[in-house]
Formats: C-alpha cells, sequence, structure tokens
C-alpha cells in the first residue's frame, strides 16, 4: 500500500463514524483507530441574565460615591479656581505634535487662541486635530506624547484668559 493511499484512508475515516480499520495485504498490515468523542454540546443563553439587572438599586448606590471621585480627582489638576481642565473627546494615541519631526503644538505658559490646534489624537487610523474651545494659558500637560488616552482623560490643564 501506498502512503498516498493510507493518507487517503486516514482522512475518509476522520469524515466517518467508524472508530476503527484494520486492512491486511499480504505480509502488510495496518490499524487505524479513530478516538470518538462524545456528541457536540450545545450551550444556550437563557434569558435569566438580563432578568437579574435590578438596575436601580445598584446603579444608584455606585453611582453616588462614583460622582464625587472624578471630582476630587480633577481638583488637584485644577489646583487654582480659575483654572480649567481640557478632556479627551475621544479614545486614541495622544501626540503633542503633526510628525515626530516637528516641534509641539503647545507648551507650558504658552497663550492659546480660541481654535488652535492644542494636540492630535490618532483613532482608528484617523488623525484628529483637538483645538482649544477658549483663549487661554497652558498650566500643564497631562499625557505623554504617544500614549494611549481614554475619553474624557484630562490632557491639559490650563488658565482662561
Amino acid at each position: 500500500m501506498e502512503y498516498k493511499q493510507i493518507q487517503e484512508l486516514i482522512k475518509t475515516i476522520n469524515k466517518s463514524n467508524i472508530s476503527e480499520l484494520s486492512i491486511e495485504q499480504g505480509d502488510f498490515k495496518i490499524t487505524i483507530k479513530q478516538e470518538m468523542t462524545a456528541q457536540p454540546q450545545y450551550v444556550v443563553a437563557s434569558a435569566p441574565a438580563p432578568v437579574h439587572i435590578p438596575a436601580p438599586q445598584p446603579v444608584a448606590a455606585p453611582a453616588a460615591p462614583a460622582a464625587p471621585a472624578p471630582a476630587a480627582a480633577s481638583a488637584p489638576a485644577a489646583a487654582s479656581s480659575n483654572q480649567a481642565t481640557i478632556k479627551s473627546p475621544m479614545i486614541g494615541t495622544f501626540y503633542r505634535s503633526p510628525s515626530p519631526d516637528k516641534p509641539v503644538f503647545v507648551n507650558v505658559g504658552d497663550e492659546v487662541k480660541k481654535g488652535q490646534v492644542l494636540c492630535i489624537i490618532e483613532a482608528m487610523k484617523l488623525f484628529n486635530e483637538i483645538e482649544c474651545e477658549m483663549d487661554c494659558r497652558i498650566v500643564k500637560v497631562l499625557a505623554d506624547d504617544s500614549s494611549p488616552v481614554e475619553y474624557d482623560q484630562p490632557l491639559f490643564v490650563v488658565e482662561p484668559m
């Protein structure tokens, strides 16, 4: 028996429900065994999971403590009462300059006009220029260049003018 014939036998047995095959031809003998597996089991998701969501109580209880936490977190960033935080409008990668060999858009201490580009956030291979929404002075840059940023993550602390 040739190698190609043995391969074809193995393929045929794998596709069938035969668990064992023995062939004898003169002094040649081959036995092919296939481990039989149990019938496939199907898992069906049932509807009780959505019914189990008692939204009013669990959502209300964690929401109250969660709301002061971001306010407390942004308070140290905007230490002075006349400072504001510019946050990321999307998830992506934060870039301070238009390309690695170009200068950064803004530095600490720069006075920025409304509509001026502060940074770029790359999301899904699209480079989105983030513009300033007010005339201000850059107090602090909170994100590192080429680092991932989340939606609503503080990027800059500014002082409105």
